[in-house]
């Protein structure tokens, strides 16, 4: 009897009002994320270890891992991102007719303790698959904008970014990945601090060092783009430059910059991003509330070769933006007595008809008929013998 009330660490119940906020929310970004062509999928919630497990870029401890009557390890799926490619993969991509696809589904992912942290929750997402435009990562992030508008949110920042970017100049600079990941942990948890004093740890000369530090300045406007041109000398750097401006320019035609921020720090716990990645943040919450980007070799783990790119909103964290708080539901509320079940039932069919909510309550399943009448933003009593009185 001592868990009788108790959930597995991370778990929650999601009671009546906030799954009514939930589905509000879920249905005007799944619109408008139909009407921009996306076509939504379901995937299991359960996948093989070996396959969907592997291919995650989640960590093998957050994953939760059961058997199967055959001995098979399966897992429950961390990200749906892997679970699409695979779909994508084996029945869906033909190359040359890029794929774009949607959806609104709970993952999992391990807590070793709580913090408030959920085990479980619910992703909203796209993901467009096999074309390697500029154009499909504008769409994206376009859509994604849209979709949040939709929600009822407007005041959110998206930093931008280019994994390509961060990576070559380490490499350029440091010369091994071992000394490299070092600097995108301080990055990853925007520890600046720490970053700098590391740097200046670091045998390097004092121009190396200037343009480590520099990195730290390229977050702003587009301004950022051109500050980034002077600190990277390969051409690989500078190509990831010019994808950042074309991106630039072509969410200026979208007309969404005004939440755009470049931030040439930015990289992600998520190892399969290969291009242009980004993140949201709302201004009354602490985290992110969803990121997204290109992602060109994950299909490879599938046997198909196709790049692709999309975004996930994580949907707790959207409505803790939207400063969600409890609203009583408007619920109409019939009381009747067994002599007037026929016309309190012919009454809440119509008004059902009518797209009202209707509940049909026995008077003698109920102690307190004033309190539970108050419980109600409307209340109909059908009692006695004559006919009905409204209140």
């Amino acid at each position: 009897m001592l868990f009788m009330f108790e959930k597995p660490l991370g778990m929650r119940d999601t009671l009546p009002s906030l799954y009514e906020m939930k589905k509000k929310v879920r249905s005007a970004m799944s619109d408008e994320i139909n009407s921009w062509g996306f076509q939504f999928i379901e995937t299991p919630t359960l996948e093989y270890y070996e396959t969907i497990g592997e291919a995650s870029a989640i960590l093998d401890q957050q994953l939760f891992k059961l058997l199967d009557q055959q001995g098979h390890s399966l897992v429950l799926r961390p990200d749906m991102t892997a679970p699409i490619a695979r779909v994508a993969a084996s029945r869906l991509f033909q190359e040359g007719h890029p794929l774009r696809l949607a959806y609104s589904a709970n993952v999992f992912r391990a807590q070793q303790r709580e913090g408030g942290r959920p085990a479980e929750f619910e992703q909203i997402g796209v993901e467009c698959i096999g074309d390697k435009t500029i154009s499909c990562d504008a769409e994206a992030i376009a859509l994604m904008i849209s979709s949040l508008k939709k929600a009822g949110l407007s005041q959110f920042t998206v930093a931008i970014g280019h994994i390509g970017y961060v990576n070559t100049l380490f490499l350029e600079i440091l010369g091994n990945e071992e000394r490299a990941n070092i600097l995108r942990r301080f990055l990853y948890e925007k520890n600046y601090v720490g970053y700098r004093e590391h740097v200046k740890s670091l045998p390097l000369s004092s121009i190396d060092k200037q343009k480590l530090l520099s990195l730290l300045q390229l977050r702003g406007n587009e301004t950022k783009i051109a500050d980034a041109k002077d600190i990277i000398e390969s051409a690989n750097g500078r190509e990831t430059v010019e994808e950042l401006d074309q991106l630039w320019t072509q969410l200026a035609a979208y007309g969404v910059t005004e939440h755009i921020k470049i931030d040439f720090n930015l990289v992600s716990h998520m190892s399969y991003y290969t291009g242009i990645l980004f993140e949201v943040y709302a201004e009354n919450v602490g985290f992110l509330i969803g990121n997204g980007g290109r992602y060109d070799q994950l299909l490879e783990k599938f046997g198909c070769s196709a790049p692709a790119t999309g975004f996930g909103i994580r949907l707790d964290r959207l409505i803790e933006a939207l400063d969600y708080t409890e609203e009583q539901d408007d619920i109409h509320c019939v009381i009747f007595s067994s002599e007037q079940r026929s016309a309190a039932i012919e009454f809440a069919t119509g008004e059902r008809a009518n797209g009202k909510r209707v509940i049909l309550q026995d008077i003698s399943g109920i102690n307190d008929v004033d309190a539970c009448a108050n419980a109600f933003n409307e209340v109909t009593y059908f009692i006695g013998k004559g006919k009905k009185g409204a209140e």
